[in-house]
Order: C-alpha cells, then sequence, then structure tokens
C-alpha cells in the first residue's frame, strides 16, 4: 500500500469509565496500510487523578506509579501528535478512544488543533468475522481463539501489539477474499449499516437471519422487529429483510470452515507452540474434516491444560500468602470463637435459654480442639500445593493432548457403550490433568488398554467417524466448548486472586507486600476481638463471682 494509507494505531488505559475520564498509558504504532512502520509510541501519564481500586486491579496502575513514573500530559501528546505526522487515529473501540477520552482531554487542556478520526478496527473485525465462531469479538477472546501471542492484556502497547497480530493473522487474508485492499476501503465497510448474522437478543438469539428464508416464525418476528419503535431495531429489523430478499449466498456453494490448526505432523516439541493463520476450507471429504476435528480436539486440550496450570499457580500463590498469615489467621478465628462462646455463656448465665454454663464450657473446648484439627489440616493441604517444572508441565501437556486424541468420548458419541467406557477413563485422565499427577498420566498413556482392564472400566476401541453430518456436528461441539474454556480463563483472568498471582509472579516481593497488608488488617481485628473477649470475661466473673474459661 503506498504512502497516503499511513495511519496510526492507538490503544489507551485510563482512570475508568465516569466522565472525565483521563488516559494513564498511551501507546501507539504508525501503520502503512497493513504493516507496521518505525518503533511503537509508549508513555505513562501523570494525570493526578484517584483512579480506584477496581481499574488499578485491571491495569496494574496507581496514583503513586504514575507519579513516578509518568509524564505531564500535555508533553505526552504534543510527542504523540508529533509522532503521527498527521495521520489518522484508529483504534479497537474508536468510540471510546477517541470521542470519550483523547478528544475531551485535549480540549481540556486547551490544544487548538487535534488529530483526527480514522476508522474503527472493532467495527473491521465485526464485519470481517462474521458470524463469530470465538463468541464475541472482544481483542482478548479473539487472541486465545486464534492462538496468537500473548503481548500483556490490559496494557496500551500490548493490545495495540494484538491488534497488528490480529490484523495481520486473521483479518487481512479475509478482507483480501472480499477485494479489500487499502485504507479507504477499509474505512468504507467501516461505515457501512450492518448487524451480526447471528440474532445477538430476543427468542431467535444465536440463529442466523437466514434461517427465515424457511422459516415464517423467525420471519415474522424480523417483520414485527422493522416495526418497533426504537430506531435501532427497526433500523436491524428492515436490514434483515432486505437481505433475506436477496439471492441466498449459501446456494450452490459448500460449507465454509473456519478454524485455527495445529500441525499434528510436527514432532511433539513443535506441536507445542501455537501455529499462527487460520484456514478457510471449502471442502467437504470426511479426510480433510476429520483434519479439523483434530485440530479442534488439540486446541481444545491445550486450553484445557492453560486452564488447570493457572488454577493451580493461582492456589499456589493463595497457599504461599496462607502460609505467611496462618498465625494470624488463627488466632482470629480463636478469638472470634471465644467471643462467641462467652456471649453464648452469659446469655445462659442469665437464664435466656435452658443450657447449662458446664455444658457450654465443654462445647467450646471440643469445638475449639476441633477447629485447631481443621487448622493443621489447611496448613497440611497449603503445604502439599506445588507447581510442575516447566519440563513437567510441557510433558503433561504433550501427554494429554495425545490422549485427547484418541481416547475422548466424543469420537464414540453415537454409541453409548464404549461412550461410557472412553468417558470413565477420561474422567480418571482429566482428574490427572487438574492434580498435576503426572506419574498416572505417564502410567495412562503407556498402556491406555491395559490401565482400563486393570480399573475394570471397560474396553477401547480404535473406530473413527466416517459420516460428515456427524463429523460436523462434532466440530461443532468442539468449537462450543473451545469457547466455554476460554471463558473460565477469561474469568479466572479477572478474579483478585489472580491479580495476586500475576504481580507476585512479576516481582516476588510482592506476596509480602500482600501479607504485610492483609496481617495489618487481622491484627486491627485480633485487637478489637481480643478487647470484647477481655471485657465478656470481666463480666462473667462478675456474675458468677469465678473465673471464667
Amino acid at each position: 500500500m503506498a504512502g497516503v494509507d499511513r495511519w496510526l494505531l492507538v490503544d489507551t488505559e485510563t482512570t475508568g469509565l465516569s466522565q472525565p475520564i483521563h488516559a494513564v498509558e498511551i501507546a501507539a504504532q504508525t501503520m502503512d496500510g497493513w504493516t507496521p512502520i518505525g518503533e511503537p509510541f509508549r508513555k505513562l501519564i501523570n494525570v493526578e487523578a484517584e483512579i480506584s481500586t477496581e481499574v488499578s486491579r485491571v491495569h496494574g496502575y496507581t496514583k503513586e506509579i504514575l507519579e513516578r513514573d509518568g509524564f505531564p500530559p500535555t508533553a505526552v501528546y504534543k510527542q504523540l501528535f508529533e509522532y503521527a505526522n498527521g495521520a489518522p487515529i484508529c483504534s479497537y473501540n474508536l468510540k471510546y478512544d477517541y470521542d470519550d477520552v483523547l478528544f475531551p482531554e485535549w480540549r481540556r487542556l486547551n490544544f487548538t488543533t487535534f488529530l483526527q478520526q480514522g476508522f474503527c478496527l472493532l467495527r473491521l473485525t465485526q464485519r470481517l468475522i462474521d458470524p463469530v465462531l470465538a463468541g464475541n469479538h472482544k481483542l482478548q477472546t479473539l487472541r486465545q481463539f486464534y492462538r496468537l501471542p500473548e503481548r500483556g492484556a490490559h496494557s496500551a502497547l500490548g493490545d495495540v501489539q494484538t491488534v497488528i497480530d490480529l490484523l495481520e493473522t486473521v483479518l487481512r487474508p479475509l478482507a483480501a477474499a472480499k477485494g479489500l485492499h487499502t485504507v479507504r476501503q477499509l474505512k468504507d465497510l467501516t461505515e457501512e449499516i450492518w448487524f451480526p448474522t447471528k440474532i445477538p437478543f430476543g427468542k431467535h438469539r444465536g440463529r442466523s437471519f437466514q434461517d427465515a428464508r424457511q422459516d415464517t416464525d423467525l420471519k415474522s418476528w424480523i417483520e414485527w422487529l422493522a416495526q418497533s419503535d426504537t430506531e435501532r431495531s427497526r433500523a436491524m429489523g428492515t436490514w434483515y429483510l432486505t437481505r433475506i430478499c436477496l439471492p441466498d449466498p449459501k446456494r450452490g456453494k459448500e460449507k465454509k470452515i473456519i478454524v485455527n490448526a495445529t500441525d499434528s505432523a510436527k514432532s511433539s516439541s513443535q506441536r507445542g507452540a501455537p501455529r499462527m493463520g487460520i484456514i478457510v476450507f471449502n471442502d467437504t471429504k470426511i479426510k480433510q474434516l476429520k483434519a479439523f476435528v483434530s485440530a479442534a480436539r488439540e486446541r481444545l486440550a491445550d486450553l484445557e491444560m492453560a486452564l488447570d496450570r493457572e488454577r493451580v499457580a493461582v492456589a499456589k500463590t493463595q497457599s504461599d500468602l496462607f502460609r505467611l498469615l496462618k498465625n494470624s489467621y488463627k488466632r482470629r478465628d480463636s478469638l472470634t470463637l471465644l467471643v462467641e462462646y462467652r456471649r453464648i455463656f452469659i446469655s445462659a448465665l442469665m437464664a435466656d435459654f435452658d443450657l447449662e454454663p458446664d455444658d457450654i464450657r465443654t462445647q467450646f473446648y471440643a469445638r475449639r480442639e476441633r477447629m485447631n484439627e481443621e487448622f493443621d489440616s489447611a496448613v497440611k493441604s497449603s503445604e502439599a500445593i506445588s507447581s510442575l517444572s516447566e519440563g513437567q508441565q510441557n510433558e503433561l501437556k504433550d501427554i494429554y493432548r495425545k490422549l485427547v486424541k484418541l481416547y475422548h468420548p466424543d469420537r464414540v458419541i453415537f454409541d453409548s457403550d464404549k461412550a461410557k467406557a472412553y468417558g470413565a477413563l477420561m474422567a480418571i485422565i482429566n482428574q490427572a490433568k487438574a492434580s498435576m499427577d503426572i506419574d498416572l498420566m505417564r502410567e495412562i498413556v503407556n498402556g491406555p488398554a491395559a490401565f482400563m482392564r486393570k480399573n475394570n472400566l471397560g474396553e477401547l476401541d480404535d473406530q473413527d467417524e466416517d459420516e460428515f453430518d456427524e463429523l460436523f456436528r462434532l466440530y461443532e461441539s468442539l468449537q462450543s466448548r473451545i469457547l466455554e474454556v476460554i471463558g473460565n480463563i477469561d474469568e479466572l483472568r479477572s478474579g483478585p486472586e489472580y491479580e495476586i498471582f500475576r504481580l507476585a509472579a512479576r516481582r516476588p516481593s510482592f506476596i509480602y507486600e500482600v501479607a504485610n497488608k492483609y496481617m495489618q488488617d487481622l491484627e486491627a481485628e485480633c485487637g478489637r476481638l481480643d478487647l470484647e473477649a477481655q471485657g465478656l470475661k470481666s463480666e462473667i466473673e462478675n456474675l458468677q463471682n469465678g473465673e471464667a474459661f
């Protein structure tokens, strides 16, 4: 593409969603068509504004970090303008980055000239990847689905780099297939009226609007939508009806499958690395469809291993934190129990209910002994959590991928007896994977049939699928499970426990900082409980003229 196709890919991390919104990090990359040109631009900005704990947890920046490492906003944006050299701004959510963040900020800073808007890459992605097999068009969801490199989610520069990966690996070949090559053509596409092929809401949610060619109920619903009082709903219904009246774009064509694949011909060490790119495949031959099913199985196995590995790592971080705080936790719980039973004891002395004080004292000692036993068990459990070495993790991942390909019950989904045997074996395999039991995984992979006989789990069968329709349903089922695991990974990574793990992995001393903060809170709570316990003790001694427990 020529120089007239220069544009600026921008991403921001901000103080939140409530106005005024300030950028705390901004990253940019000059692009010539599909190609990045030169070094990227990236700055932290000292906006001198408070950042909520929730927002800081997402991108990791606090007011103190920005005061230490950030630059004044005016200076940063002047440097950005120089870097852009007049190129228009594009981003993965242009309305937010430009309309809600950058343009209002430039106005507040009294700039008289601004960088102009280009096109929205989210809108481009929505139009090129439709329907979206990944479930949604979120950048990190697509990154995981298409196996793009990890670039540092929720950092401005990391997201810029991920968009570049998405452009080169996924969007460029799809745009070329539509005859779109210039930036002008891409911008025009994003500005066209468009609605997703799969209906996003209502009783027909998830169905293709094209089904209305044969389904009168769906067509009636779309006609109702076209008469809606809401402008957007009315526009959507009208847009769908217009295209239903056009010739069926699928007529005379075979099914199109878009997947990302793993090359099973590679050595096991090479197979562990992501394979870049997508395959656009129009042939429906059984042999080739089997290859896609095999690739989907390996993809699912990789994601499940990643999920389990991160769950174990998070659990290990939490166990490390527990061991640092176990004495404070035990003191807090002991004082809580003591306060509870002294209150009950006083109620019994005051005849509020029919329990003898001696019985309450006995119950207290029994509860305290049981609590101490449970606490000791929790300490032993936390000490037992350990991580495999990197080499063992790779071995476990390779074993699991192999076993999933050979013995997942979906291979014999239409034979209930064989599916039961395969399901029993996979349940054990999944449990071994979740607990990182590499010895059990080695035993299974070295002799799965012998393992089945040893444990009375039935017989294995190496039969494979032969019917296209069954294979295609299987492929769609695997894709659904892939999306489910990606969602589980996203959910895990959005929690505070994962954030503690991530920061501790980056800076080992962080776990001690967190422990110190928790310890201060626990000691303060223990202080309050101790005062209450002493007050209750004095009250008991006054009521019964004797020593309290």
